[in-house]
């Protein structure tokens, strides 16, 4: 069990990446959309990066490293996963713990054979379901009433499909694809603590991670600097 230190730290670190992906989406709303502007593109990269924020802050509650309280953990980890795209914690908890089981085999629910196109649409196959699209549609026309399709579009729901590419490419794709001659049977993206935080919140050190999987995203660079 962790220390109550920790567990303060992982749920003000979870509380902070919530507010801030909570502002940013709010303040977006009533922003006026104009393609001429280049801040729209940074500001839909910056959605992208915080949807990505909060799957990664829900990832961190699968392994029970938000809080050592396991019911604040777990609503954390719902409230995160909620908000990303209407998923049941208790589902991606139970296939996450799989993809550790049973890495890079039939058995792996993140775990496919073809290509980048068709591992990318088999990884969203195996965790989207027919009624969350249904329920995220009839969520995007209630809020149409009062605010404009395309801020929503543009920051509610693009950014969260590109957060998918995000996760996929560099959580999934980089560290499983090919063989790896190690027990995790993951790779590792080179040492560059900035870089690592940008593409996904340091889950590029992947085998770090799966050695480690107690460590919260936030302390994987540490792992990092230990493997090196």
């Amino acid at each position: 069990m962790m220390s109550s230190d920790k567990s303060y730290k992982g749920a003000l670190i979870a509380f902070i990446v919530i507010a801030c992906w909570a502002f940013s989406i709010i303040s977006l709303m009533n922003w006026e959309v104009n393609f001429e502007n280049p801040l729209l593109y940074l500001f839909i990269l910056v959605q992208m990066h915080l949807y990505t924020g909060l799957f990664i802050t829900a990832h961190d509650a699968m392994h029970g490293t938000v809080s050592a309280h396991r019911k604040l953990n777990n609503t954390i980890g719902q409230i995160c996963t909620a908000l990303y795209a209407c998923f049941p914690f208790k589902v991606l908890n139970t296939k996450h713990h799989d993809h550790h089981r049973y890495v890079h085999t039939e058995k792996d629910p993140d775990y496919s054979e073809g290509n980048f196109f068709v591992w990318y649409f088999s990884f969203i196959k195996q965790y989207l379901s027919w009624w969350q699209v249904v329920l995220m549609a009839i969520i995007f026309n209630i809020l149409k009433i009062w605010i404009p399709e395309s801020n929503l579009f543009f920051f509610w729901v693009l950014p969260s499909l590109l957060s998918t590419l995000q996760l996929f490419y560099f959580g999934t794709w980089l560290p499983h694809h090919g063989e790896h001659d190690n027990k995790h049977q993951s790779g590792s993206q080179r040492k560059n603590h900035l870089v690592a935080f940008l593409t996904c919140y340091f889950f590029g050190y992947h085998y770090e991670h799966h050695d480690s999987p107690g460590t919260p995203w936030w302390k994987l660079w540490q792992m990092k600097n230990l493997a090196d």
